[in-house]
């Protein structure tokens, strides 16, 4: 699953800083042309990318939707609510970064997948937000294309109901519609300050795209040549090559999305006053069980493996930030951040006090915008409920100190150090070399999990 972050002075409230957050699902770290793919094509995402800051050591709290959602939304790793762990939603107490710019006076808006509850108290329009489209228990559509609830003769798997998207027009795609309402919403509210979400299903599965798109990347594909076997036993199963048609239509449309949203904020005239982030919940997903014949839809190498994985491939996410006057076009920083830091570095880029009461385990990121000041960093990850016959993943739990990312396979009594600087694809274990490093960061970890009370057993 991605994150898009819009900051506008709007109007007659000069002094107030609108934002508008954009959620991609699942779209890996080379999923775009500016990164390097040959298949894919963003010209709006690559456009951005030369025009703001990137972010190259940026992660998300979990390599699943359900749980780094949690941590965008509450500023806290996910491991604190036994997330995951049989405790999948958000209880309505906590405290949302949509609340607080609703407390502030904030318009707040949001759009598409919420994930974060089974009950409708849950969902956005009860945890922050003025407006909710189709924000509701679902992690992803049953089909792309209207009506999104009719699964077309096709099977639904744990696929939910889409709530409140319950009319329009036979054909219209879901991501298209999104961004209508997303647009909308801007037009009805340019005078007064707003905080707008927009958080897409794309590009999650089900593959489906407009099939003048899909019939565009089949061509492409032709032309393309592709060195070594298309999968490799490792990690589960890694797909080796970006070779998937249908994935790439959708990322396509995911694009489109951005490039009319930036449209929209030129045409009403407040473009430059907008500062845009854009950011992944998670890697692609890459990896499935070894006897697992599932479709995948993206290659994360040279990253390892993907979605589910606590591997860079699953945890590590493109990461923009456009801020008009205060970024350097083209730059980039090695600060290392993580999706809990996005609450609190809103809540400052806005001018609003802090919480860091409530975003525990997240800090701003306005320094490093502003000033480029980094800011040392200990990241830790928790995952609980691996799916080895799924995405190939097992449980783990993970932490990274400066250069260095231990992650302790508690059932299978296996432990790994790498060291990212000079190995970023975590090919050489060094655990038993570096027997010290190893001894202290995973202390430090089990120090962390046993004050967090992290679930480690699932009933």
């Amino acid at each position: 699953m991605v994150y898009i972050l819009f900051f506008s002075i709007l109007g007659i409230s000069q002094d107030k800083t609108n934002i508008v957050l954009f959620v991609v699902d699942d779209l890996g770290s080379f999923d775009m042309s500016y990164t390097g793919s040959k298949l894919f094509e963003t010209p709006h995402i690559d456009r951005l990318a030369s025009e703001g800051i990137l972010f190259d050591n940026a992660y998300v709290a979990h390599p699943r939707c359900v749980p780094s959602r949690y941590a965008l939304f509450t500023g806290k790793f996910p491991a604190r609510a036994g997330i995951p762990g049989g405790k999948e939603q958000m209880k309505v107490s906590e405290i949302t970064v949509g609340e607080v710019f609703q407390e502030e006076g904030y318009k707040t808006f949001f759009a598409g997948k919420w994930h974060l509850g089974k009950r409708e108290k849950q969902w956005p329009q009860n945890q922050g937000f003025d407006i909710n489209k189709g924000g509701c228990s679902a992690g992803a559509p049953i089909s792309y294309f209207y009506p999104y609830n009719d699964n077309k003769g096709n099977n639904t798997g744990n696929k939910k109901e889409i709530v409140g998207l319950d009319e329009g027009q036979e054909g219209e795609y879901i991501t298209d519609r999104l961004t209508d309402e997303t647009i909308n919403f801007i037009k009805n509210n340019k005078e007064e300050p707003f905080f707008a979400v927009l958080s897409h299903y794309a590009v999650h599965t089900p593959f489906q795209a407009k099939q003048e798109m899909i019939k565009k990347y089949k061509k492409k594909l032709k032309k393309l040549s592709f060195k070594g076997p298309a999968y490799m036993a490792k990690d589960g199963t890694t797909k080796m090559h970006q070779d998937n048609a249908v994935y790439a239509a959708m990322v396509e449309s995911m694009d489109d999305s951005l490039g009319k949203l930036i449209k929209t904020l030129k045409d009403e005239g407040i473009y430059h006053k907008t500062a845009i982030v854009f950011t992944s919940d998670h890697g692609g997903l890459s990896n499935r069980g070894l006897e697992n014949n599932r479709s995948l839809a993206t290659s994360n190498l040279p990253l390892r493996a993907g979605k589910g994985h606590c591997y860079e491939g699953g945890i590590k996410v493109p990461f923009i930030i456009y801020w008009p006057g205060k970024t350097k076009p083209g730059s980039s920083s090695q600060q290392i951040t993580i999706n809990t830091d996005i609450f609190p570095t809103l809540l400052d880029l806005a001018g609003i006090s802090l919480r860091p009461t409530s975003h525990v385990d997240g800090i701003s990121l306005k320094k490093t915008i502003v000033e480029d000041k980094e800011t040392e960093r200990t990241l830790f990850w928790h995952s609980p409920v691996g799916r080895p016959h799924s995405t190939g993943d097992e449980n783990c739990s993970a932490i990274r100190v400066g250069n260095y990312k231990l992650i302790d396979f508690y059932d299978l009594k296996k432990i790994e150090l790498y060291n990212l600087k000079e190995d970023p694809f975590e090919t050489e274990n060094i655990f038993e070399s570096e027997k010290s490093i190893s001894d202290r960061l995973h202390n430090k970890l089990l120090k962390w999990k046993d004050k967090i009370d992290a679930v480690h057993k699932i009933k």
